[in-house]
Parts: C-alpha cells; structure tokens; sequence
C-alpha cells in the first residue's frame, strides 16, 4: 500500500487535530496491517530480499541497503518515515509517525528504541475534546548511532555524527559530533574524529 498525502495537511500541520477521525483511523489501521505482514515473515535467507521490498512499500521512503529487524511497531505503518541509505535497526523499534520522522544516511539504531511525534493537551477536558492531538517532527541526521533503549520526543532534531548513549530520553535537540547520555540526554562531549 503506497502513502495517502490526502493527510498531510493535518498530521504534518503542527496544529491541533482530531485523532479519532473515521476516515483517518481507517488508513491507519490499514498501515497497520502491513507492519503485522512484515512482523509475521519467517526468519530466514530467503525472505531477506521480500522483507527489504516489504520496507520499500512500507516506508514514505527508505534508501538503498536499508534494513529494519522484525518485530517493527508505528502507528502509520511507517508510511510517515523517510529514511536515507544504509540505516540499520534492531528489533522493537517503535515509530510512532503520526507526524513525520526524517532519518539521515548511515544512521543505526539500536534495540528496543522509540521515536514519538505526537502531542496531547496537559489539560484533561482539552484532551478529550475533538482537537485532542497534534505532531512535532522528528529528524535524525546522517552518521548517527543511537544506542539501545532510547527514546526520542517529538520536536527533536539529532545532528549529523551524533552519538545517544543506551537508556537515554531525548526531550531537545541534540548537537552535530556530539555523544549524549542521560534522563534527560545532556552534552557529555564533542566527539573527536579520528585522523586515521
């Protein structure tokens, strides 16, 4: 199933919106679906080639020597996620795209780690009023390593050959050659390329 921009304008609009729309819940729901076919592949070398091509119909876009291990969770079925080339990550990733998530070249990501765009109102009665929801993107540069268990919040930008250490929250943007760590991820250092 390809990607229905008939949404854009409100997932993509950083503005308030009802998420519990019909018509919306129903192309979610059909994302959905795919993301539970690809969950459901065997492990084995024959079905490398079919789960690459089941990412290539699944993601907005992924580029070339991409792979992500099952089992992969998003609320739109990745349909929401533009990925460059060579990303890699490990299982559990959890990708919730309602709005949009732009990853970089070259970027890995460890296991059980979360990208998150939406938003809901602090207030209770806003939150179960009919604009209950809205999304911040999230967009990770080329050459960065995020290691396991972290998780990103929506609005964060991760700059290019930025290293997050394991278990950390990502709540504001991260700095280019920089290593973060902690709850909440803070600067440790800048990262030193190496000459060799």
């Amino acid at each position: 199933m390809k990607r229905n921009d008939k949404f854009d304008s409100v997932l993509f609009s950083e503005e308030y919106y009802d998420c519990n729309d019909r018509e919306l819940l129903k192309y979610q729901l059909d994302c959905i679906e795919e993301v539970n076919k690809f969950n459901n592949t065997k492990a084995n070398l024959d079905n490398l080639e079919l789960r690459s091509n089941m990412l290539k119909e699944m993601f907005g876009s992924i580029g070339e020597n991409s792979y992500v291990e099952p089992p992969l969770h998003s609320n739109f079925g990745c349909k929401n996620c533009f990925v460059g080339k060579n990303f890699y990550a490990n299982f559990n990733l959890t990708l919730v795209d309602d709005g949009k998530i732009t990853i970089g070249d070259n970027v890995l990501i460890g296991p059980n780690c979360t990208i998150i765009t939406p938003i809901h109102p602090l207030d209770h009665i806003e939150r179960l009023s009919k604009k209950n929801q809205k999304n911040l993107p999230v967009v990770i540069g080329n050459n960065v390593w995020i290691a396991a268990n972290v998780t990103i919040m929506p609005g964060v930008t991760i700059g290019d050959n930025a290293v997050i250490g394991a278990n950390s929250l990502v709540t504001k943007d991260v700095e280019p050659d920089s290593l973060y760590f902690g709850s909440p991820a803070r600067f440790i250092k800048k990262i030193v390329k190496n000459k060799d």
